[in-house]
C-alpha cells in the first residue's frame, strides 16, 4: 500500500474580504469544517479563521490534490453556512486559494 505524506498550507478569504469569520462565528465554522472534512476523507491537521481569512493544514491523501480539496471544503462549507442562516447576507468564499507545501 503507497504512503505519502504531503502537507499543504492552504490559505483562501471570505468574498471581498468581507469580515465574516467573527469570533462568536468562527468556531462553529472550523468544527463543521472539520467534521465535514472527516467525512469526506480529507485529514486536517489545524484550522484557524480570522475576520476575513481561513489558515488551513492538510495531509493529502494518495489520490487527492489541492484544487479538488479546496472546492470540496469551500463548496460544502459555504453551502452549510447559508443554509444555516449564520448571516443576513449571502456568505461567500472567493475563487481563488493559496497552497504551499511544506515540511
Amino acid at each position: 500500500m503507497p504512503h505519502s505524506r504531503i502537507l499543504i498550507h492552504f490559505v483562501w478569504t471570505t468574498k471581498n474580504r468581507y469580515p465574516f469569520l467573527t469570533a462568536e462565528k468562527k468556531i462553529a465554522i472550523q468544527k463543521h469544517i472539520m467534521s465535514n472534512a472527516v467525512a469526506k476523507g480529507i485529514f486536517i491537521i489545524a484550522i484557524n479563521c480570522h475576520l476575513d481569512h481561513v489558515h488551513c493544514l492538510v495531509s493529502l491523501g494518495n489520490k487527492q490534490n489541492p484544487s479538488d480539496v479546496m472546492r470540496m471544503i469551500k463548496g460544502e462549507s459555504s453551502f452549510w453556512i447559508n443554509k444555516q442562516n449564520l448571516y443576513r447576507i449571502k456568505f461567500g468564499w472567493q475563487d481563488e486559494f493559496y497552497a504551499i507545501s511544506i515540511g
